[in-house]
């Protein structure tokens, strides 16, 4: 098959060893199906004369079936449960040694198997009549004579004999259909069976012989390719075999992060050249990052597994910044006393922590009908534990629910000074606390540790995030550490990551580690030699500190923290029934009739328009213009209006009423505001 000999793409496959792969192949005749379809269900079904390919295993997918009387094909699936009979060949033999010679492969793979003769045999003590089936055992070979065939042979009332039966002898043999039946399973996993035609055992299926060949769904790489090729056996091409000829054909195949990680370890470190640049959404802000340009070569010194915690700046800086860092950061770190918000972020950080201290940082009423205690600034409580306890619900002393507790010593300085004893110092007094996990109140830890810790030493102290930190000194082996000496950071989380460490080519001590489940790269392996300085080996520094945008470090938080039960809600509080409408309603309807009808003067009043006073045509409003500060203080009066003022007559006070000390008020009625205003206008209208 090697050479120049094309052959169909299925015929080669077929005939194909898999133990002889890979194999490099190149096509002779290619195939498009659909126009612009390039890729169908991930199966590839576009190739172009001259392609090359080359063939690294192979995957059977279904058994095609083709009917020998009129060439018609089909396919059935591999698990296909149907039974299937070997179809001897129609073909009369010479000889026997013809017969065992044209077997399709070594004799010891095809035995046993039945044959027939046409003719009568004799033999040294024994004739067999033509017609008779012998079936062949094994062939036996001894030095100085000639090979015979071990055959058994079947006699009359169930007797049966072994005949040894020479190589040489003559006649006319035709081998006969067995009773064995076989799987396609069967079939396809032993080349003998193969070669052979099958028809099925149900003819309702088939009565007709049938060559049985298998459809492999082949996998193969090409140059300059990113992913494996998969595609069946299957399609209509033709192809050379050039594995002999193309031994040195280096075939580059792009990697992702993710799988160069999986390589062997023995695969670095190594050169590799970036194939396609990164993302165009950059989710590092590392000075790194930017320099992953396309056709850049780097060096892949080793893969790891490297445990980082995930950190974000506090309150003293103003713009926030985020980070990746590594456990192997050399900096050292003060713990920093946490803030809680509530009882329950109280309870959660006891559970990692025995009798945790905190002190309260506002004051805070209680609520004697929710159990709600006092608390004040200053106060200090140590955390006892947690239970549950049954509270009243409201005012009705029978109605309880079930509240957790967060059980506290609260601890009271006892300063009053005996005057027996002045030398006494004051002694704490504690008592027991009860507040519920839903409250909201302020603490802050109580904590008097001074020790400076690495983050290896923190992630074995503290098994919970957030921890807030402060760091005292940095890192020696980082010529630029972004966590400067002095600023707050919080731990938010912490991860394990799969990491790659590499350099450039141009700085090879400046190392730094890739996250390859983060960052979208492609790369390959190439045949460079490994850079050797000439001063002798370098000292290499590993970049710790990776700075994040602030949209991956939360994806990453998300990723990385668990999620964590919310907290309990507050019971509700017995709510009392309000008045129904019906009652309010009669409240209006009362409120109405108490209202007094307005008097007859009231409503007889009208004003007609004789009445009203009419301005003179020709006269035109005076322009209003700025008034000066005399003016302010002193308006003159105007001379086309008539003042009211000076036309209204007192109007005498009326006289005290007689029960006005038995009155229950003493404002005016609707009636007299009536009577005032009606005398007033009719003084104006005169």
């Amino acid at each position: 098959m090697a050479g120049s000999t094309s052959l169909p793409l299925q015929q080669f496959i077929a005939s194909l060893d898999k133990s002889c792969l890979p194999k490099i192949l190149q096509v002779c005749s290619g195939v498009y199906f659909q126009g612009s379809v390039y890729e169908i269900s991930g199966s590839e079904v576009c190739f172009s004369t001259g392609d090359l390919f080359k063939v690294t295993d192979l995957e059977l997918l279904s058994v095609s079936c083709e009917d020998i009387s009129n060439s018609e094909t089909f396919e059935l699936p591999i698990n296909h449960k149907g039974l299937f009979k070997v179809v001897p060949d129609d073909m009369a033999y010479r000889s026997v040694e013809e017969m065992v010679k044209m077997r399709p492969v070594s004799l010891c793979s095809s035995l046993p198997f039945t044959f027939t003769s046409h003719t009568k045999l004799s033999l040294d003590n024994l004739t067999v009549g033509a017609g008779r089936a012998l079936t062949v055992i094994i062939l036996e070979s001894r030095e100085g004579e000639e090979d015979h065939l071990r055959c058994h042979l079947q006699g009359a009332h169930e007797a049966a004999a072994e005949v040894r039966l020479p190589l040489s002898t003559r006649g006319e043999f035709y081998v006969c259909e067995g009773q064995e039946c076989f799987t396609l399973e069967e079939i396809m996993s032993s080349p003998y069976l193969r070669s052979q035609k099958f028809r099925f055992i149900n003819t309702t299926m088939c009565d007709r012989p049938l060559i049985l060949s298998p459809i492999y769904q082949i996998h193969a790489i090409m140059n300059m390719r990113k992913e494996i090729l998969r595609f069946p056996s299957s399609l209509e091409m033709e192809v050379i075999d050039i594995t002999d000829t193309s031994k040195d054909l280096n075939f580059e195949v792009p990697l992702s992060l993710t799988d160069m990680w999986s390589q062997p370890d023995d695969c670095f470190p190594a050169v590799v050249k970036i194939v396609d640049d990164p993302c165009q959404c950059p989710s590092i802000k590392s000075t790194w990052f930017p320099l992953l340009k396309k056709s850049q070569r780097m060096v892949f010194h080793e893969k790891g597994v490297s445990p980082m915690v995930l950190l974000s700046s506090q309150k003293s800086r103003r713009t926030k910044q985020y980070f990746l860092v590594s456990q192997n950061y050399g900096g050292r770190f003060r713990v920093r006393p946490r803030e809680f918000r509530s009882v329950y972020e109280v309870y959660a950080a006891s559970l990692q922590v025995t009798a945790l201290r905190v002190s309260v940082t506002s004051d805070h009423e209680g609520d004697e009908d929710e159990g709600l205690p006092d608390l004040s600034v200053g106060d200090e409580l140590e955390v006892v534990g947690c239970k549950t306890v049954q509270k009243a619900l409201g005012k009705d002393p029978a109605a309880t629910h079930s509240v957790e507790v967060l059980v506290f010593k609260r601890f009271q300085r006892d300063d009053h000074d005996d005057d027996d004893d002045d030398d006494d110092e004051p002694k704490d007094q504690t008592e027991e606390v009860h507040l519920p996990l839903f409250m909201r109140a302020h603490f802050v830890e109580t904590q008097r540790d001074n020790k400076k810790y690495s983050l290896k030493d923190l992630s074995k102290k503290y098994k919970s995030t957030p921890i807030d930190l402060k760091v005292v000194t940095r890192d020696p082996k980082l010529k630029e550490d972004p966590l400067t000496v002095g600023s707050f950071y919080r731990i938010e989380g912490a991860l394990l990551e799969h990491t790659i460490q590499a350099s450039f080519l141009e700085t090879l001590d400046y190392k730094f580690e890739i996250p390859v489940q983060r960052v979208s790269l492609y790369s390959s392996f190439t045949k460079l030699p490994l850079p050797t300085p000439a001063d002798g080996p370098l000292e290499c520094h590993l970049d710790t500190v990776t700075e994040l945008t602030e949209a991956f470090f939360f994806e990453l938080n998300r990723q990385s923290s668990p999620e964590a039960p919310p907290p309990p809600r507050p019971p509700k509080r017995a709510t009392q029934k309000r008045p129904s409408t019906k009652k309010k309603s009669l409240r209006v309807n009362k409120r109405k009739e108490s209202l007094s009808p307005p008097t007859p003067e009231i409503q007889d009043l009208t004003i007609t328009p004789k009445e009203i006073p009419q301005v003179p045509e020709k006269i035109q409003p005076p322009v209003p213009r700025r008034a000066s500060k005399a003016q302010i203080e002193k308006a003159r009066p105007n001379m086309y209006v008539r003042r009211v003022d000076s036309m209204v007559k007192p109007v005498p006070p009326p006289p005290p009423a007689a029960d006005a000390e038995d009155s229950d008020h003493n404002y005016e009625t609707v009636d007299e505001i009536y009577e005032e205003d009606t005398k007033k206008k009719s003084v104006v209208l005169c």
